[in-house]
């Protein structure tokens, strides 16, 4: 069917071409895939990456062309390999944030960086065809999110990039594999088929899985699709009486995707992305800015961090039971917890990968700081990173009150990490597992990704 809305997120996949990306929006993109690439790297050498990579080589048999994040010389089915980096990238939930709320980059780039490899010298994707199929990935995340208004405020149903992530990874697949307007159409229906976690998984080994799963089974929606195989052509739309995209939202307005050219604007021109300091969810930036905050307060009052003249810690952050954890008791759990990583930055002037290893969670001198921890939910501290704020007080023994708050943490899409910051973390987090010149290699490579003639090189 011709004008649904469905048809017209076909059209745009179809329409979009290398000159409607503007410069701002190319820069922004690439400061994403060389952000994505790193976590990704440094996420090879998580527990969870481990379980994922054994379970993939040991239980199925493939033609093996796509490569793994820190691992030279290991290959996987294209598909594995997407589902693999994938769950590489979430590993540590350091992979950027967009918002409305949602992981972009990592259910995008894993399904394209495998299918440049999959498919024949010949018909490899260069460097700009690449760039356009991951803008065209992120614009139907960001569009499908603006579908409903419960998208905008922190998730409680379903984790965001399991759902329009996978949607997201199916599009950008089928913008490089050149398929026509009727077979994105279908790529998106059988995608919406695959996607969907449900949020009680967060802040556990299986989180991770929800960006694997997004990126590789939007990869696998486009191949059958290309392949001919066909689902609801009007699973974007609202049909009275039977649920397609809408099943994810109990409120759900779509609206049609204008075709790409002078009068679209891509949402990254308008939005750009925030990019974490240190690998934990979102949120916790806040309430780590403000700790930063208040703990220099307090060692110019008592000269030293001192934790016992605190009284109380009082965190005043939004309602979000999920990262509300006053005891975390697993790196996932910390990683989701506004208590946890409060205490952690009073503590130890800095949150760091090295925050969240066992013997840091476990500190007898952390456990007497949280069991301080009081929680309030101001009514103007609503669940939403574009309004959210973090405000930690020290309620100390003789009376006075220390307070620290952060409005925009430093990453935030506010106040964006400078290039400098960007390719600090980058070179950080690949170091753990390339070597110096190979990590430059990179650099060089997806800052000048216009000009690559074959994106496989990436």
């Amino acid at each position: 069917p011709e004008d649904t809305v469905t048809s017209s997120f076909a059209s745009f996949i179809r329409a979009a071409r290398p000159e409607h990306l503007s410069q701002t929006v190319r820069q922004r993109s690439k400061r994403m895939i060389l952000d994505s690439i790193g976590v990704g790297l440094v996420g090879s050498t998580t527990r969870v990456f481990d379980i994922a990579l054994r379970y993939c080589r040991e239980l199925y048999s493939s033609v093996a062309v796509s490569s793994v994040y820190g691992k030279p010389g290991v290959k996987l089915s294209p598909t594995l390999a997407a589902f693999t980096n994938g769950v590489a990238t979430h590993s540590m939930d350091f992979d950027d944030t967009w918002h409305p709320a949602t992981h972009p980059s990592g259910a995008v780039l894993p399904a394209l960086l495998a299918a440049s490899q999959m498919l024949p010298p010949n018909t490899k994707p260069n460097g700009l065809d690449f760039l356009l199929a991951f803008n065209v990935g992120l614009e139907v995340q960001g569009r499908l999110m603006h579908f409903s208004t419960e998208a905008h405020d922190i998730p409680k149903r379903f984790h965001p990039p399991s759902v329009v992530g996978t949607l997201g990874s199916a599009a950008a697949t089928a913008k490089l594999l050149s398929l026509s307007s009727a077979q994105c159409c279908h790529a998106l229906g059988i995608a919406a088929s695959l996607a969907g976690a449900p949020m009680a998984n967060a802040a556990t080994q299986a989180k991770p899985l929800h960006v694997g799963n997004a990126t590789r089974l939007g990869l696998e929606a486009a191949l059958l699709a290309g392949r001919g195989m066909e689902a609801n052509p009007l699973i974007l739309d609202d049909i009275p009486g039977c649920s397609g995209f809408s099943a994810f939202y109990s409120v759900y307005q779509p609206k049609p995707l204008p075709a790409p050219g002078e009068h679209h604007e891509f949402l990254l021109e308008k939005q750009d992305i925030a990019f974490k300091r240190f690998p934990a969810h979102l949120g916790m930036h806040w309430v780590v800015d403000a700790a930063l905050s208040v703990r220099n307060l307090f060692i110019n009052y008592a000269g030293s961090f001192s934790p016992s003249l605190i009284r109380t810690i009082m965190l005043k952050i939004p309602v979000s039971k999920y990262i509300n954890r006053p005891f975390p008791s697993s790196e996932h759990q910390a990683r989701h917890s506004f208590q946890f990583n409060a205490c952690a930055a009073l503590l130890d002037g800095e949150v760091g990968l090295g925050s969240f290893s066992e013997s840091s969670i476990h500190r007898q001198e952390l456990r007497e700081l949280l069991d301080k921890v009081v929680v309030e939910h101001p009514e103007d501290n609503v669940a939403n990173f574009d309004k959210m704020y973090g405000e930690v007080a020290l309620l100390l023994h003789s009376g006075d009150v220390l307070t620290g708050k952060c409005d925009t943490f430093y990453g935030h899409w506010r106040k964006p990490l400078s290039k400098e910051s960007l390719l600090k973390k980058f070179r950080s987090n690949a170091s753990h597992v390339l070597p110096e010149e190979k990590i430059e290699a990179i650099i060089t490579l997806v800052d000048n990704l216009e000009n690559l003639s074959d994106s496989s090189q990436l």
